[in-house]
């Protein structure tokens, strides 16, 4: 009878059993469950950041707030400051009017080394250079130089403004709830732009202060500016900017001639070409078109135009929870919609009442286009790009902001400044022809960065976390 006997293995023996080593699919599977791929799925997206996550943003956005608001200022100084700077330098319209365009040269340099300046210093470059070009410039000013000084200044301001305006119109519109944030910072670029004529005014009229006297208050509005931008994004370095904005590894050229040869960019470009030209020419001779054909008086004018950047300011605050539900270009085309309609009715209503009115809602619909139009730019372009097409979009619409003030001008010299209306019309028809050419990507909204439904948490293998859809 065939027997057989079980014996233990001494623990102390050198005998041991080889084990096989797991499947290498065995440790894959293992891996996808624990969630910890090597690489992120297709359907993996980028989780945006939010004004308040993470915290730092909470510092950062305010800078950025604050720093527009010093923008718009200094742009909405201009018309109150310009027959004070005639009389006082004894020059004439065609030479005071030279620091309409010095600020453009500025934007023009920036436009060239935005790319550069993000890439080498990154978003701590910017947010040291743009403020101390404004606070130097700002110094000067306030010590009543020479004029040629002045003009020569104006462009080294025009190069801090184009800094800042591509910088944080890219990086806020690249958030979650983009429309409400990047409206929130138009919105102050168009208060400080509300605010500056009434105190530079006040200042000058009642106060009995010099021109430069304003440019006190603007030295310290930009040294504050200077510290708190300085401070929110010192770790901002060139290298993390281009962790964060990688380049497309098959491009063959620099990422501004990158931008220069994608449609949008240019598409982009011309909306905002003659969206700042009826801006600036509508906000520059509503005083001069109130008192000459409207017959008001000289407070009566000045109201109108506070009427209409006031306007703009509730406009970029409030229509973008309703850019948000409609999407970037229904709302765009409704708004261009109502616009033609409310300057008909200043155009061919003659009523005092009627056309400070009509003005006003005029400033409160064209206020979110400009901010609109940065979000959709940031949905239908890679981030690599932003920078660039913001850039040049918007030294190119500068460039818009001060030709068609002088074609008004010009215009208004043999025919009148009546003729400012069909010129504001004939631009609001020409942004809406190109904004019918813009692509409808992007659809919906960026999504608000967390976790929603039918969307999974992830993280790749650099740690970064990803949204799997």
């Amino acid at each position: 009878m065939a027997t057989s006997t079980m014996t233990q293995a001494d623990p102390s023996s050198s005998s041991f059993e080889l084990q096989p080593l797991p499947a290498q699919n065995a440790c894959e599977e293992n891996d996808k469950v624990a969630g910890l791929e090597e690489t992120p799925p297709d359907s993996a997206v980028e989780v945006l950041q939010k004004w308040n996550s993470p915290r730092i943003n909470m510092f950062r956005v305010p800078a950025t707030f604050w720093s527009f608001f010093v923008v718009g200022m200094n742009d909405g100084s201009y018309g109150a400051l310009v027959p004070h700077l005639e009389e006082y330098y004894g020059l004439s319209y065609t030479i005071v009017s030279l620091i309409f365009l010095s600020p453009f040269a500025g934007y023009t340099i920036a436009s060239g080394v935005n790319n550069m300046m993000h890439v080498k210093f990154g978003q701590r470059g910017v947010a040291i250079v743009g403020p101390a070009c404004h606070l130097i410039s700002y110094i000067i000013f306030s010590l009543h130089p020479p004029y040629p000084v002045l003009v020569i200044m104006f462009i080294f301001v025009g190069f801090g403004n184009g800094l800042i305006d591509a910088a944080w119109c890219a990086w806020i519109g690249n958030m979650a709830n983009s429309n409400e944030v990047s409206g929130f910072l138009q919105a102050c670029y168009a208060l400080g732009a509300t605010v500056a004529p009434l105190i530079a005014t006040a200042m000058i009229s009642k106060g009995g202060l010099g021109w430069y006297a304003f440019y006190y208050i603007m030295v310290g509005g930009s040294a504050l500016e200077l510290t708190t931008s300085t401070w929110a994004f010192w770790r901002q370095t060139g290298s993390i900017y281009q962790a964060e904005n990688p380049q497309d590894p098959n491009a063959k050229t620099g990422r501004t001639r990158e931008a220069l040869k994608n449609k949008i960019t240019w598409l982009f470009a011309l909306f905002i070409f003659g969206y700042m030209g009826a801006e600036v020419s509508l906000g520059g001779w509503i005083v001069v078109f109130m008192t000459k054909i409207r017959h008001a008086t000289a407070f009566a004018s000045g109201a109108s135009a506070t009427g209409f950047w006031g306007g703009m300011t509730v406009g970029r605050l409030f229509l973008s929870f309703l850019t948000a539900r409609l999407g970037e270009f229904r709302s765009v085309l409704l708004y261009l919609g109502i616009a033609v309609v409310l300057e008909l009715i200043f155009w061919l209503v003659p009523s005092l009442v009627t056309s400070a009115v009509t003005v006003a809602l005029l400033g409160v619909v064209m206020g979110p286009m400009f901010p609109t139009a940065i979000v959709l730019i940031t949905k239908l372009l890679p981030r690599s790009l932003h920078v660039g097409t913001i850039g040049f979009g918007t030294a190119f619409g500068g460039s818009g902001g001060a030709v068609f003030p002088f074609i008004v001008g010009a215009i208004a010299q043999k025919k009148g400044v009546k003729t400012l209306q069909p010129i504001i019309l004939a631009l609001l028809a020409a942004i809406a022809a190109l904004w019918v050419c813009m692509p409808r990507g992007g659809g919906k909204d960026h999504e608000s960065g967390g976790e929603s439904e039918g969307q999974e948490l992830g993280v790749d293998g650099a740690g970064q976390e990803t949204v799997s859809v």
